[in-house]
């Protein structure tokens, strides 16, 4: 009998130890790093805040979210509008007739910086797909990699772009993120997270932005070209006055 309790007590170790060392899918490192960052507070929360010269303003998102872009522009007072439905320019606070070639730049324009702001929200998209490309070690910690490729249908403008993200093992924080884009010639992109804070609950972070310092750089190898110091440091991507009302 003692003999039995014994080899139940050990198998018992035994599979927590299995548990305990199974993997995670992309899809489970995602929603955690999502949680982490804010979770469906992003969905509840009106997002305020600066970049550069101009103003932002995100209330909702997915197919219920209005962006805003507000700024000065030769005396006059720009806002721009993107909603589902579509994309809107007033001038002191008249509708602008647009072309929609236009429109469509402006569009992206603003969908781009509340995108980046709101990482990693936006990865449980439907036309994003997520695969888990290895675990790395970056600057002595240890990280999941994650590669983000997009439909063609839903996938936006710059829906061929591949993204990287690093994915911190322990806190599960988004530390790193890459991209490859085709437009101007295209290329590729490294950042670096920083300045991390929390505003009612919501993560928010300001990046270092490197490029490559030569043309054998790719978005599969750029992760050891920063460890090696072969990337430069191209601009900063710095939040201010952010304001969370929910």
């Amino acid at each position: 009998m003692k003999k039995l309790y014994v080899l139940l007590v050990f198998c018992s170790l035994l599979s927590c130890k299995e548990k305990k060392k199974e993997s995670l899918t992309a899809q489970q490192i995602v929603d955690k790093a999502i949680v982490v960052s804010g979770g469906e507070l992003f969905a509840k929360s009106k997002i305020s805040f600066d970049f550069r010269d101009k103003h932002y303003i995100s209330e909702g998102v997915g197919n219920n979210g209005v962006l805003k872009r507000v700024f000065d522009l030769e005396g006059k007072k720009i806002e721009d509008v993107k909603s589902k439905a579509k994309f809107e320019r007033y001038i002191d606070g008249t509708l602008e007739v647009l072309h929609d070639t236009v429109a469509k730049k402006y569009d992206n324009a603003v969908n781009s910086v509340h995108y980046f702001v709101k990482l990693p929200y936006g990865l449980n998209d439907p036309a994003v797909n997520k695969s888990l490309l290895d675990e790395v070690t970056l600057k002595g910690i240890d990280y999941y990699k994650i590669k983000v490729t997009f439909d063609q249908n839903g996938g936006g403008e710059d829906f061929e772009d591949t993204y990287l993200y690093w994915i911190n093992k322990e806190t599960f924080k988004p530390d790193y993120l890459a991209y490859d884009f085709h437009v101007n010639e295209g290329g590729v992109r490294f950042r670096v997270a920083y300045n991390e804070r929390y505003i009612e609950g919501i993560r928010f972070v300001d990046y270092e932005n490197y490029q490559p310092k030569d043309d054998g750089t790719t978005i599969n190898n750029i992760d050891t070209k920063y460890e090696s110091g072969d990337l430069e440091l191209l601009s900063k991507i710095v939040l201010k006055n952010i304001s969370v009302v929910r």
